[in-house]
């Protein structure tokens, strides 16, 4: 038990009591312009190097810079980091750094009993104080006695260990998340030098600030080593995870690189053409870090002239990918159709975010299921795939190119703003293992017809512009079958229709099958999609560890279903399935399969904790 004043151990002490244990989880939290996201940026990614499982929630506020102090401009980083497997940023913190009394207000609710409590006590001042809305200061008052209180002046720590830079006090302020972060650091046993080897190269420009960093990470660890004012620290062991090399990786960033893949695999040019949205722009970020392996990026000035300027790259026999997120989906929603009908192989990324509208640009949701699905004129079926990691984004985008290239059609690639801004261990794949991407572009001027169709996978060929013999056009009137012309007919308008829809339908031919975890059949099957996978798998294991029978079951393929979900609904008596939204999943699988669905439905800007599914299940399974 850690001591905020009174009978301190001494340095001996401390030493034996570096406890071991099994998984911690780690909460970052202050004003907007106090640099927790870098803080428990550099956290994960020591821990990442350091060998343990890892999985991080970012929380950051819509505004650029709201007002100072405010609770609108709170922002938070989460980790979970552990010995063993790890499947979501954790539920409830053991232990949370606060920079100020906002970022108190907004989060101590979440702070386990009994849980560390770090405090910058230089930032509780009276203004402060008011603006979180206490009346008193909570650090006196006693409301924060059920957590192991730690009040350090970081502030203070920080600028006196910096009085001899040149640099003025704002400046040397701004480096107090790093005074926290070395706190942190020396209670989880976690070793400074990769933060310092990050740091240096980072500010190489600003060898001042750079070493005004150092100083403070380095001050704020030797501080907690020697004030005493811990009982104990932690140290949590590497994971046993397979041989290979590993990365921490964003979901964005295994978007981006799945999708450079899949391009160089196939042997193309990956054009990206997005406008800057919330949370997807980190796409665009890595892919421009990426030209050297024939990649361009275009910064278009709004979300329609992205996806032409995608759809025109695929046009021209490039691979055609753009981003965005849910309010942008819609603008580009008349273009998707577009692609759709001169059936040109183009990728939508949805990183999804609260909505409508402009809803929600920083937190969470996956609401866009049905707008993907059906938010076009017309009959209008596309594929739709989505991730379930922040590292499992490397694989369905990849398989969102794959798909695209083998229909002819526009797919849409849901992750959402968890999965993207979240992180974790990703074993860089062996390219020798990865799927082939063979793209045949037809060149025979006498067999060739613009929409002549392999009766197999329904899909036309794919000419590019230039080749000689084989001019056509496309554009969104309706073509007749085979030679790609003007056509009014009803007959052919009924063909080209179940053509594009057929040709959909068909890539459940090359999708795998469904996996059930845990029995085959039974009283429930927990059915999840996207994000969910984490907190659903938790929850399963954990009542599987205590001798209940659960299945879980998770879709990364949703347009088409894989083609055994049916049997597995239909082995099941009832089928809970759990949504970032009002029931969007449980609504497809109601009307297609008529099963009997019990929903569990979030729609707070955040992700599920493990404990409300956990819950869930043993509240259907005793109405059974």
């Amino acid at each position: 038990m850690a001591k905020s004043n009174g009978d301190q151990p001494d340095a001996a002490e401390i030493k034996e009591n570096l406890e071991n244990i099994d998984s911690a989880t780690v909460r970052f939290a202050g004003d907007s312009g106090d640099g927790m996201q870098l803080a428990g940026t550099q956290f994960s990614n020591t821990t990442a190097i350091f060998g343990n499982d890892l999985s991080t929630l970012p929380d950051f506020p819509a505004e650029i810079r709201a007002p100072a102090g405010s609770l609108p401009g709170v922002s938070g980083f989460q980790i979970c980091f552990s010995s063993h497997d790890v499947m979501t940023p954790g539920d409830e913190p053991d232990a949370m750094v606060i920079m100020n009394p906002a970022a108190l207000k907004m989060n101590v609710g979440d702070l386990q009993p009994g849980g560390i409590l770090i405090v910058n006590e230089d930032a509780f001042k009276p203004l402060n104080i008011q603006k979180a809305g206490y009346d008193v200061s909570p650090l006196e008052d006693g409301s924060l006695s059920e957590y192991r209180l730690i009040k350090i002046p970081i502030t203070k720590l920080t600028l006196n260990a910096l009085e001899d830079f040149n640099l003025n006090n704002k400046i040397k302020e701004r480096s107090k998340n790093f005074t926290a972060l070395g706190i942190v650091f020396w209670l989880y046993d976690r070793p400074l030098q990769p933060t310092i080897e990050w740091v240096k190269e980072k500010f190489a420009k600003v060898p001042d600030v750079a070493e005004a960093n150092i100083t403070a990470l380095k001050t704020g660890n030797n501080f907690a080593s020697t004030a005493r004012i811990f009982t104990s620290h932690y140290s949590v062991k590497k994971a046993k995870m397979k041989k290979g090399k590993y990365r921490n990786i964003t979901g964005n960033e295994a978007t981006a690189l799945g999708y450079v893949t899949a391009a160089n695999l196939a042997g193309k040019q990956l054009v990206y053409a997005s406008y800057p949205i919330t949370p997807a722009s980190d796409i665009l970020h890595e892919l421009a870090k990426h030209k050297s392996f024939r990649v361009k990026t275009i910064q278009a000035e709004d979300e329609i002239a992205a996806i032409c300027a995608a759809l025109g790259a695929a046009y021209t026999g490039s691979i055609g990918i753009t981003g965005t997120s849910g309010p942008g989906l819609a603008l580009k929603s008349e273009a998707i159709n577009l692609a759709l009908m001169t059936e040109i192989p183009v990728v939508i990324s949805n990183v999804q975010r609260g909505g409508p509208s402009t809803g929600l640009p920083t937190k969470t949701e996956q609401a866009d299921l049905l707008q993907a699905m059906f938010g076009r004129n017309s009959d209008s079926s596309l594929p739709i795939v989505a991730a379930s990691t922040p590292a499992d984004c490397f694989k369905m985008a990849f398989e969102a190119v794959r798909l695209a290239v083998e229909s002819m059609s526009p797919v849409i690639f849901l992750t959402d703003g968890y999965l993207g801004s979240g992180s974790e261990p990703f074993k860089v794949p062996d390219v020798a293992d990865l799927p082939r991407i063979e793209i045949k572009h037809h060149t025979d001027p006498k067999t060739y017809a613009p929409y002549l169709r392999d009766m197999k996978t329904f899909s036309r060929p794919w000419a590019v512009p230039g080749t000689p013999g084989l001019e056509h056009r496309l554009g969104g009137l309706e073509k007749a079958d085979g030679s790609g012309d003007v056509s009014y007919d009803p007959l052919n308008h009924e063909l080209m229709t179940m053509y594009r829809h057929k040709k959909v339908e068909s890539l459940a031919n090359s999708i795998p099958l469904l996996k059930v975890t845990g029995p085959k059949s039974g009283k429930l099957l927990v059915l999840g999609w996207g994000s969910t996978f984490g907190a659903i798998s938790a929850a399963v294991k954990s009542l599987s560890a205590n001798g209940i029978e659960i299945s879980s079951t998770h879709l990364n393929y949703l347009n088409p279903f894989p083609k055994n979900l049916g049997k597995v609904l239909s082995s099941f008596e009832k089928v809970l399935i759990p949504e970032i939204n009002l029931g969007q999943l449980a609504l497809l699988i109601k009307a297609r399969f008529g099963v009997n669905v019990v929903q569990l439905n979030k729609v707070k800007g955040k992700p599920f904790l493990i404990h409300e599914i956990y819950d869930k299940i043993r509240e259907v399974l005793k109405g059974n």
